[in-house]
């Protein structure tokens, strides 16, 4: 066989290798956003993809067993906690951050299960108050009169 004949057929082997594994790569780590209205929505398909889903933890919902941490999410964030709910099991190997606690809004990434149980391997979370911007005081001039 030719050199170049040889040349051209290990390159385009190479580069279609890499570029199924690129194509594999991003179908796997693909996540979608969703809140908990848009994932009661998807039916089947919620499922079976990688899933962000936003609410807030519910008061009193937190509860540690073993290895696992359960908790539920709620949709719109008040006194009462009103909007649908969605339990959530956390088993990652990360700890919990400081700022998950009740009221807090959290970030579950992970899938669910047929019995409507979102399985959660990395859960973030916010305290509003901490990132809320400061008022700078103003400082008035001392009048200087000569």
């Amino acid at each position: 066989m030719n050199t170049y004949v040889k040349f051209g057929l290990l390159s385009a082997v190479v580069v279609g290798t890499l570029g199924w594994l690129a194509v594999g790569g991003i179908n796997e780590t693909k996540t979608y956003f969703k809140t908990i209205p848009e994932l009661n929505k998807m039916g089947d398909q919620a499922q079976v993809k990688r899933l962000r889903v936003t609410g807030y933890v519910q008061p009193g919902s937190v509860i540690h067993e073993g290895h696992d941490v359960k908790f539920t999410l709620v949709e719109n964030e008040g006194g009462s906690n009103e909007g649908l709910h969605l339990a959530v099991v956390y088993n990652g190997t990360d700890p919990l951050p400081d700022t998950f606690k009740d009221h807090a809004q959290a970030l579950a990434d992970g899938k669910l299960d047929t019995t409507g149980v979102f399985h959660a391997n990395k859960i973030q979370a916010k305290c509003a108050s901490k990132y809320e911007a400061t008022v700078p005081k103003v400082v008035k001039p001392a009048d200087s009169s000569i």
